[in-house]
């Protein structure tokens, strides 16, 4: 089809714009050929006339459909313009936040200005292994398709990273790295790739600086080669750099900074270590200063400094050689401090004592005057003399800045050199991976020698692109066999020539470098008069003699010359290096030794934006002293030789593009300058590869998806059989012009255009129809809504009319009705008026009379009253003046007595002072003495006497006064009664005499109140009409309220359930989190057990075995291996007999005494949490019983109906056996035998006997274990099929029956019916003995809780001692818990002792009672019976021995048995041919045999061979899924038997009588438990690898990229990068493989016998892999986010909750983990328009987190022009809305996630002495006991 016939009405095209640069415009009128002027209207509402170019009369270039904006590549656009690339990339960048698109084979990557979280782990984890179409376009996905490549071609690769300043190229760079160093891994431990990283930083800080255009610009180029080795894994690195920008060092632009290195150092001068650098503030120097900005918002340089310091170390850097490099820094900024003054116009001096120049000097350990005399002076020799001349102040500047440059570049140099060195390996270098950072195309106003230098090395990369761009179409045009045309491509050749060939620009300049007298003037010169009008690319300015013109590839460039010279040279005086050279400053002196000693020929140089990388100069024999010049190569010399080893390199490998834009130029966060955006794409090659796809063919599809696209044009007739003959005859029909397509071997070849033509006939067809189907339906819509309206007019009409007579009927009945209630009612209103006035005037009488009473009573009351109190006044007034009189006449005799007796004492105080006195005194004194001692004991006794008559006439007077009390109280009682009574009367009297008088006063006053009586009335009637209305009020009022109450109740009841409910989730997330993460320490020790076999194993290889070679794996497998990938290998080694394993078992065996010491505290410590966890189940337990309903038991219960039926259908074959077993014995008593034979004494008859009572014994067995199992089906309520519902109950009858008929063993019916009742007794006793039990483990759980919040009680104090203190306690508090436990221990022995002799005495009265029974059978056999039966031979089966469950083998055979049991066992044979769980029982019995004999030694051996036969089997067949499950298994079962034959109670309830007598009786085992739960939590996270690893090639195509609904979705345009197909080709994986492999696992896992419990979690686990890497690739896939691709996921989805219904794992939670997914899949789906859509999504979508709503909004591509794109207002409403949820930043899920596994307690209803050994295993060596 002609290009004319495309601009049509309505066609929407591009226009150039000043400001936009290209605009939107749509055709107002057809195209006709001749027209000049198109009728545009535009896209803000205005109409253009756009006049085409009459000499050209070019069109302007057309847009593509709405349906390919937005495509991750560019080629797959079919208009491939300018116009159509800006808009694309605008579209993704803007509205779909997108950074990154695919252009061909290069990868364009905008810088957002924004941290977006699409670089951690979980991303490089989504991208390992994929390969680079099935994802959307990502710097990782570049990265992995150059390791793939490496690995699968073998051929070493490189990533080019360009753009120019600001456009984040170091970032890519920086993340390319990380990928690298993520999914390899370092072959070593030395974490070569910890290495590689850290060099970021150091690099960031000596490299890096602050420009307008970039916070962190890389001021140089670099090249990193990553190196691995044969595994592909990281072994070291080696950077080159090329072009430092020296001039930084001294000179910074307005807003811009120096390296940040200088102001770490300033951020960090507070530091101890850096006191002697006498370092400040930035603004204190003057190469720090000058750019006005030295701080960065959001950096902290101190830390930044911190972070630098810790790279070095860890590259090996020691603390010396650091402080040497700081005081390098800070001597290069004291140095720009040093000042000049001008002494002349010729000469300068620097200030006596200069401090900038001394500490200087200090730091560099020079000598100050030498430096100073030279910083000032320069060396001039000539050909005879050499002599000293000084310099000029601005010289001398120029020289002082020339030496801090120099000293910065060699110490850039240094550095480089030793990071180089740390990453170097010892290991030889396989491959490598280089990363090339360099700087894009620069042009600004003045342009000089450094800008010239990066353009010249761009315009050598882009001639590489271009023929590598070139290469890749052929190859592809040749492969697909189609014909080749030479496309033509800008080829740059000429302009590098101009550059580089002899007398071009550099080779002229380094001429003019050499001459003495040359100059940037002369040299501009040479340049016209070499180039000018010679060559086309070379031009000169106009108005301008310093400048030149070079045309490169992306535009036009103006050189200035000034400078050139200068830079060229690099020159700096040789005086003041020899000053730095005789430093004793050891450091500084390594910095200038020559090339060939410092710098390996590999490592890197620098010199003011000069390459780093020395090409080793090839020894010449030349005149003595030119070596000494050697170091003067001219700059541009060293660049263009680094460059050409450079393309070398980037040629010997194969090349992968990055092209970084930068989008605005102020930094904004996603905004999109177009201006400066085509700028760049011009500069970097996006356009040109472009232009090149768009001559050739750029539009390809395979046959199939043309086909699955474009089947809507064709009719049914044109499709055949063969769809590349299909996809020919409709293209010859649709598109006449042949040269427009081409057919290849699997693809069809488009022009530009052919695919948008295609499109507008497939949309065109799509309209039609749907204008058609809208006609139709439409037009039945019409003719349904007028039919709607016509019947509902009908029905009106009829309703309308009988409402009307209904109307008047019901008038004339309430006409007559009114008059009657009229009647009625004015007679009842009169009547009732009357009976309220009589009512009211009796209550009115009533009360007033009563009131008028009580007041009579109550005056008559007070006045009583009032003459009490009056008599009691007074009474107590002359009290009270009698008492004061009384104790004042006291007061006085006292006063007066106290008078006369001090009078007479004074008196015989002057007569006791005499000595006469005395003497007469002292007369008889003694006599008198002891006569008044004989008096007072005589008055002593006389007082006990009276005393005790005192004492006993007290209690007399005492008693009597209380009497006397009494009776005075009774008559005073008696006395105011009378008092009281007489008051009355008198009152009474008075009252009467008042009433009367009352009375005549009442009838007086009669008439008025009846008057007041009638307004009183009408008041009352109001007050009571409202307090009605306010009673009603009131009474809504409580309603209100009590309803508030209620609600308020039932909130408070929902809010406390959900709270509850809150807490038990958090609980158990709580325990699940203990449990992964005791989980992931387990596998992170078996991951290092492994790896200790490995390097022991390859050890011993080392030493006998020859290496085997490595060889990769198939590309599409992702390279993250884990480390055991050589010991794989080398399995073929592995098949060595196993007594050659045995001496290195012997050297290193795996102790597990040790193993259980160390576990054993931590048994202790989980104890508390067991216990906590076991009552948790249990009360969830009770809580699922409580809300379980009854219809809902089968699917609850339906694993354990599957359990219960196995156990019935073993019992049935039992009671076969059983059953023949007595049809032989009733054949052989039928037939006639000898007497002497049947007689009661015969051997054989004793041996019939024998067998018929085993026999018997063992059918009551059966008939019990029947009667029980029937008992539980019933109440499961279970219908089964009749032929399976057979109980052995029915098969006794029958036999019994046939017995009786026979009249042979006529008691064995009795015996049975007997055994019924003693078993239904027993049934009873035992219910009844299981609630003593439930109700003993209640208060033991109690007691737990009550021990439990005791022993928190003590942490917490323990917790606040201090530490020895803590020690002690807890020692302390484990002697009383160890004390205790030996306490309850002996108890229970004592206990124990009693119930056995308790069984030994009960064992003994039956064995009496069978013994008589047995004598009472014999003698019912009558004599005549056995006289009539001849003598034959019997054949009679052997009774088999009463077999205890146990295994005996000898110690020798030990290691056989394990062999044969463990490690030369096939799954398949066992689970199908056996019976489950086999080995564990043979295991168990093996143990319990030990255990009878009390063997320790054979116990501990046995398990400890046990459970590294084990690992050893995994570790050799771990990734065979049969073999994982079948370990997992039989781990499991070995595990629940030596919980349930363990004696201990809780597991000791769900055995037989049997099967405890089974238990274990001399060793407790528990800690061999624990062993073995942890081994079995290692196989099932194995197990889950095993399945990861199988379903995830399956998940992606079968999920997402498989149309599981055909047609539902059309497969869009591609672009070179193709997607993976949808269509489902051979080999593809589909739905079905899915559900297939699923049911695969399912039925391996069910054959093996594993738990329905186990089962459940490896489902959940299995559909939490498949939804989350199905929801991680839709989250990185923009093609699969569209309404079909919703609709197919939720279709998968249903089709998986079919497979869990199928296999009744409904209620496993398997279902809630695809929540996620079925939730993004519905997002997709729904509208997505208003406010309440928004509304809807974000309450629809609570699984998903907020970046994940948003990325799957902004990824939503229509497939159709019928679907509409997400807005970006309507996203931001959503973003509004979520703000406030609080969910984990993170996009993806972690697919890695293992959910903690758990082992309920599944006890076997198997009996261990039933076991069979099939002889199939080998193990005749061991014997039933």
């Amino acid at each position: 089809m002609a290009a004319s016939q495309l601009y049509t009405k309505f066609a929407r095209v591009w226009i150039p714009d000043p400001e936009e640069v290209w605009k939107s415009a749509e055709l107002l009128k057809d195209y006709k050929p001749g027209d000049k002027v198109l009728l545009l209207h535009l896209e803000e509402g205005k109409d253009l006339e756009y006049r085409l170019d009459p000499k050209t009369k070019e069109l302007p270039h057309l847009r593509n459909p709405d349906i390919l904006v937005g495509e991750n590549d560019l080629t797959a656009l079919s208009y491939l313009h300018e116009p159509a690339v800006l808009h694309n990339l605008r579209v993704r960048f803007i509205d779909s936040k997108l950074i990154y698109t695919y252009c061909g084979i290069v990868l364009v990557a905008i810088n957002p200005y924004e941290q977006l979280p699409i670089y951690g782990e979980d991303i490089i984890n989504a991208y390992s292994g994929q390969n680079m179409g099935d994802m959307d376009p990502h710097i990782f996905a570049v990265a992995e398709e150059a390791y793939k490549q490496m690995a699968r071609d073998e051929r070493n690769q490189s990533i080019i990273v360009s753009g120019e300043s600001g456009a984040g190229k170091t970032v890519s760079a920086k993340y390319a790295m990380r990928y690298f160093a993520t999914v390899s891994g370092s072959a070593s431990e030395a974490n070569v790739e910890e290495k590689v990283l850290a060099s970021n930083p150091i690099m960031e800080s000596i490299g890096n600086a602050k420009t307008t255009r970039n916070d962190n610009s890389s001021r140089f180029g670099k090249y990193i080669e990553i190196g691995f080795d044969k595994r592909y894994r990281i072994i070291g690195a080696n950077m080159r750099t090329y072009l430092l920008e020296k001039s930084r060092v001294v000179f910074q632009a307005e807003e811009e900074r120096n390296y940040h290195i200088f102001y770490q150092l300033c951020a960090s001068a507070k530091l101890p270590e850096f006191k002697i650098l006498r370092l400040g503030n930035a603004n204190h120097f003057h190469y720090t200063k000058q750019g006005g900005s030295p701080v960065i918002e959001g950096i902290d340089d101190a830390k930044e400094l911190a972070h630098t310091r810790q790279a070095c170390t860890l590259l090996g850097i020691s603390e010396n050689y650091q402080m040497g490099i700081f005081r390098i820094l800070a001597g290069i900024l004291h140095l720009g401090n040093v000042g000049f003054t001008s002494r002349d116009s010729d000469s300068c001096a620097i200030p006596p004592k200069h401090e900038p120049l001394s500490i200087f000097c200090d730091l560099m350990g020079v000598d100050y005057e030498e430096m100073c005399h030279w910083l000032c002076h320069r060396k001039l020799a000539t050909a005879t003399e050499t002599y000293i001349k000084p310099i000029s102040k601005l010289q001398a500047t120029n020289a002082r800045d020339a030496l801090a440059k120099h000293i910065y570049a060699k110490l850039f140099n240094w550095i480089v050199d030793h990071v180089n060195q740390a990453l170097h390996s010892a290991v030889k270098q396989h491959s490598f991976i280089g990363v090339l950072d360099i700087y894009g195309f620069e042009t600004f106003e003045i342009n000089s020698f450094e800008q010239f230098c990066i353009n010249y090395a761009n315009e050598k990369l882009q001639q590489q692109f271009n023929l590598h761009v070139f290469k890749l179409e052929q190859e592809e045009y040749m492969k697909e066999q189609i014909p080749w045309t030479l496309i033509d491509f800008y080829d740059n050749q000429p302009c590098i020539n101009l550059i580089e060939s002899k007398l071009g620009i550099l080779d002229l300049l380094d001429e003019e470098c050499k001459m003495p007298k040359g100059t940037d003037d002369t040299w501009a010169q040479k340049l016209y008069n070499t180039h000018l009008n010679k060559c086309a690319l070379f031009e000169k300015p106009r108005l301008s003699n310093k400048a030149f013109i070079i045309q490169h590839f992306a535009d036009k460039v103006e050189y200035q010359c000034e400078g050139f010279l200068e830079k060229n040279k690099d020159t700096v005086f040789e005086e003041q290096i020899k000053v730095l050279k005789s430093s004793k400053f050891k450091m500084l002196t390594e910095l200038f030794q020559d090339d060939e000693k410092a710098i390996s020929p590999t490592s890197a140089t620098s010199s003011g934006r000069t390459p780093l990388t020395r090409i080793p100069a090839k020894p010449t024999k030349g005149r003595p002293g030119q070596t000494g010049k050697e170091h003067k190569k001219t700059v541009g010399h060293q660049f263009r030789n680094s460059l050409h080893l450079l393309m070398e390199t980037l040629n010997a490998t194969t090349p992968h593009y990055v092209r970084c834009i930068k989008p605005n130029d102020f930094k904004f966060p996603f905004t999109f300058d177009e201006k400066r955006a085509v700028q760049q794409l011009r500069a970097c090659g996006v356009l040109e590869t472009i232009r090149i796809s768009a001559a050739g063919f750029p539009s390809r599809w395979t046959y199939q998806e043309f086909f699955s696209r474009y089947r809507v044009l064709m009719k049914q007739k044109d499709v055949l059989s063969d769809r590349k003959q299909t996809c020919k005859n409709v293209l010859e029909n649709l598109i006449p012009d042949k040269d427009k397509y081409q057919f290849g071997k699997t693809k069809i070849f488009f022009r530009a255009g052919q695919v948008a033509y295609l499109e507008k006939l497939r949309a065109d067809k799509l309209r039609a129809a749907c204008i058609r189907i809208q006609k139709t339906i439409r037009g039945w819509l019409q003719r349904k809504k007028y039919l709607r309206m016509r019947k509902a007019a009908i029905t009106v009409q009829r309703y309308v009319r009988g409402y009307q007579a209904r109307c008047y009927a019901k008038f004339l009945r309430r006409t007559k009705a009114a008059t009657i209630i009229q009647k009625y009612w004015r007679m009842y209103v009169v009547h009732r008026k009357y009976k309220s006035k009589r009512a009211a005037t009796i209550v009115l009488q009533s009360y007033l009379r009563g009131y008028l009473a009580r007041n009579r009573y109550r005056k008559i009351l007070r006045d009583h009253k009032a003459v009490i109190i009056q008599k009691w006044v007074r009474g107590w007034l002359a009290r009270t003046y009698y008492k004061k009189s009384l104790h004042a006449i006291i007061y006085l005799q006292c006063c007066l007595r106290r008078m006369i007796a001090k009078r007479e004492l004074k008196k015989l105080k002057i007569e006791a002072r005499s000595v006469e006195r005395y003497k007469k005194l002292h007369i008889g004194m003694e006599n008198k003495i002891m006569q008044l001692q004989r008096k007072v004991d005589e008055q002593n006794k006389d007082y006990k006497c009276l005393m005790e008559k005192l004492t006993n006439l007290e209690g007399i007077y005492n008693s009597e006064t209380e009497k006397l009390r009494s009776d005075l109280v009774r008559l005073q009682l008696s006395e105011e009664e009378a008092k009281i009574a007489t008051g009355r009367v008198l009152s009474l009297q008075e009252e009467v005499a008042k009433l009367r008088k009352d009375l005549e006063q009442t009838r007086s006053e009669k008439k008025s109140i009846e008057e007041r009586a009638d307004r009183y009335k009408q008041e009352t009637e109001q007050v009571v009409s409202t307090l009605k209305e306010e009673n009603t009020l009131l009474k809504q009022e409580k309603e209100t309220l009590n309803h508030l109450i209620v609600e308020q109740a039932k909130e408070m009841t929902e809010t406390m359930e959900k709270k509850l409910v809150e807490e038990t989730k958090q609980l158990e997330l709580d325990l699940n989190d203990e449990r992964l993460r005791y989980q992931n320490l387990l596998n992170e020790f078996s991951r290092l057990e492994e790896r200790y076999d490995d390097l022991k194993e390859e050890m011993t290889l080392m030493l006998n075995v020859p290496k085997p070679g490595h060889k990769r794996t198939d590309s599409t497998h992702s390279s993250n291996e884990s480390e055991y990938t050589f010991s794989t290998e080398i399995g073929e080694t592995e098949d060595i007999p196993l007594r050659t394993e045995e001496p290195s078992e012997k050297k290193v065996p795996l102790d597990m005494s040790l193993f259980l010491k160390l576990q054993k505290r931590v048994t202790e410590l989980e104890q508390e949490k067991q216990v906590m966890q076991d009552e948790l189940d249990r009360k969830e337990e009770q809580v699922l019983r409580s809300k379980a309903k009854e219809e809902e038991r089968p699917q609850i219960r339906g694993a354990e109906l599957e359990y219960e039926s196995l156990k019935r259908q073993e019992l049935e074959s039992e009671n076969k056996k059983l059953k023949n077993e007595l049809n032989e014995l009733r054949k052989a008593l039928s037939e006639k035998s000898a007497p002497e034979v049947t007689a009661p004494g015969a051997p054989a008859y004793r041996v019939l006997m024998e067998q018929l009572t085993s026999v018997s014994e063992e059918l009551d067995v059966r008939k019990e274990e029947v009667l029980i199992l029937r008992s539980q089906l019933v109440s499961q309520k279970e219908a089964i099929q009749p032929k399976n519902t057979m109980t052995d109950a029915t098969v006794l009858l029958e036999d019994v029956q046939k017995m009786k008929d026979k009249g042979e063993i006529a008691q064995a019916y009795i015996g049975l019916k007997e055994t019924n009742r003693l078993l239904e007794s027993q049934l009873q006793a035992q219910k009844r003995s299981y609630e003593n039990e439930a109700e003993a483990l209640r208060g033991e759980i109690q007691s737990l809780k009550e021990e439990n919040n005791r022993q928190q009680q003590l942490l917490a104090q323990n917790l606040q001692l201090p530490p020895e203190a803590r020690i002690e306690a807890s020692l302390q508090h484990e002697i009383t818990r160890l004390t205790n436990e030996n306490l309850d221990l002996m108890e229970q022995l004592e206990k124990q002792d009693k119930t056995v002799r308790k069984l030994k005495k009960q064992l003994k009265v039956f064995a009496k009672k069978i013994g008589e029974l047995e004598v009472g059978q014999m003698e019912n056999i009558s004599p005549g019976q056995i006289i009539d039966e001849p003598i034959r031979p019997v054949n009679i089966p052997r009774k088999e021995k009463d077999f205890q469950g146990m295994l005996e083998y000898k110690k020798e055979d030990e290691q056989k048995l394990v062999k044969n049991l463990i490690l030369e066992l096939k799954p398949r044979g066992v689970a199908v041919n056996l019976i489950p769980g086999l080995p564990a029982y043979i295991l168990f019995m093996c143990v319990r045999h030990a255990d009878y004999l009390n063997d320790d030694q054979k116990v501990r051996s046995l398990l400890t061979s046990t459970i590294n036969s084990i690992k050893k089997v995994l570790k050799k067949r771990g990734d065979d899924f049969e073999t994982v499950s079948f370990w997992l298994s039989n781990t499991c079962r070995f595990l629940h038997c030596l919980k349930q034959y363990s004696g201990e109670e809780g597991f000791m309830k769900h055995n037989t009588s049997r099967q405890n007598e089974h238990c274990l009786t001399n060793f407790d085992l528990a800690e061999y438990r624990q062993v073995l739960s942890d081994l079995a939590i290692q196989i099932y996270q194995q197990l889950v690898r095993v399945l990861e690893n199988i379903l995830q090639p399956m998940i992606v195509s079968g999920m997402l990229e498989h149309e599981t609904i055909q047609g539902v979705s059309g497969v869009k345009p591609t672009g070179l990068r193709k997607r993976t197909s949808s269509i489902a080709d051979e080999g593809t994986y589909t739905l079905d493989s899915i559900l297939r492999q699923l049911s695969s696992f399912h039925s391996v896992m069910c054959q093996h016998g594993m738990d329905p419990e186990l089962i459940k979690q490896v489902a959940k686990q299995m559909f939490y892999i498949v939804g989350a890497i199905t929801l991680n690739n839709l989250l990185l896939r923009k093609d699969m986010c569209s309404w079909s691709k919703g609709m197919q996921i939720r279709y998968n989805v249903s089709q998986l909750e079919e497979w869990l219904r199928d296999k009744n794992l409904m209620n496993s939670g398997a279902k809630e983990t695809l929540e996620p997914l079925i939730q993004a899949a519905q997002l997709l789906q729904v509208k997505k328009k208003t406010d309440d859509d928004a509304e809807a999504i974000c309450s629809m979508c609570n699984a998903l987190t907020t970046a994940q709503i948003v990325k799957v909004l902004n990824l939503y591509t229509p497939v159709n022009e019928f679907e509409e794109r997400v807005s970006v207002s309507f996203i931001r409403t959503i973003q509004m809305r979520l703000r406030d949820r609080k969910d984990s930043p993170q996009l993806l899920m972690d697919a890695k996630h293992i959910f903690p596994v758990t082992f309920p307690f599944n006890p076997s209803s198997l009996a261990l002495e039933t076991i069979q050994i099939p002889a199939s295993l080998g193990l005749g060596f061991i014997s039933r006991v």
